[in-house]
């Protein structure tokens, strides 16, 4: 049970780091500012919706946990 709870813990630690990595390097490679992404700007406010961005970053994590989970 408790070896269970520990992958569990290594996996969430690893999809964070995953998560981080893209987020730094992101800006710098153009995700956020694809087209499709959605920004909405008035006087106060800014809403941002990166429709695209995510599609991407999603397929790009479907396949690397495909591959590390591959029996």
């Amino acid at each position: 049970m408790l070896d269970r709870f520990a992958k569990i813990i290594i996996l969430i630690g690893i999809i964070l780091i995953i998560t981080g990595i893209i987020m730094y390097f992101g800006r710098r490679i153009g995700l956020g500012s694809l087209p499709g992404d959605i920004v909405i700007r008035r006087k106060n406010l800014v809403i941002y919706i990166p429709i695209v961005s995510s599609i991407i970053i999603s397929i790009i994590l479907t396949i690397i946990l495909n591959l590390l989970f591959r029996r």
